[in-house]
């Protein structure tokens, strides 16, 4: 079985019924009595020099709609059209996501901090007061105000330590008339930066 074939039986495998979020799990590259070759803290402080976008992925799922927030997330190939993001493991909002086998990215502007954190907060309502309509391949939920959108469907998901890397085939995707010479929202040192004055 190539490599479309299992992403394809992954894809039949999310879609045929409820899935548990994955337990975090037990991945060393050192033995127990070996010191971590880079420490977790360190790790999080120099990776955060990366200033990175900011997105919100989205579904629609039997229970509502579904998203989250994420930084992770970057274009991956032309032909075919791909882009990929990543997601933790114990995530709750993925499995959610995986079962529904599409979703839409929608990009953020600089003055959509406010609605990054609402979809950053675990448990909640998210989409309470958020204005969207659906993605135009997928029906997945397009967020109103955004830079730009991405509507995909899932194409393969692989395992990278702590995380699952999520990789999309895109069906659709267009930018929003208003995010004309708007700056996207950007996350830098464990905070948003501010827009250019």
């Amino acid at each position: 079985m190539g490599h479309a074939g299992m992403a394809a039986a992954a894809v039949r495998y999310l879609r045929a019924g409820p899935v548990e979020p994955l337990p975090r799990p037990e991945l060393r590259c050192v033995r127990e009595d070996e010191r971590a070759p880079v420490d977790p803290g360190e790790f999080r402080r120099v990776l955060g020099n990366f200033a990175s976008g900011v997105t919100v992925v989205t579904a629609t799922t039997p229970d509502g709609p579904a998203g989250f927030a994420c930084q992770s997330f970057s274009s991956l190939s032309l032909d075919p059209p791909l882009v990929a993001f990543m997601v933790g493991r114990t995530s709750t909002t993925w499995p959610r996501i995986a079962h529904a086998g599409a979703f839409c990215v929608n990009v953020l502007a600089a003055r959509q901090a406010a609605l990054c954190r609402a979809f950053a907060v675990s448990g909640a309502d998210k989409f309470t007061g958020v204005p969207y309509d659906a993605a135009p391949a997928t029906g997945s939920p397009r967020l109103t105000g955004t830079l730009a959108w991405i509507d995909c469907t899932v194409h393969a998901v692989h395992t990278g330590g702590d995380h699952l890397i999520v990789v999309g085939r895109v069906s659709a995707l267009g930018t929003t008339a208003d995010g004309d010479g708007e700056e996207p929202l950007l996350f830098h040192r464990g905070r948003f930066l501010p827009p250019r004055a």
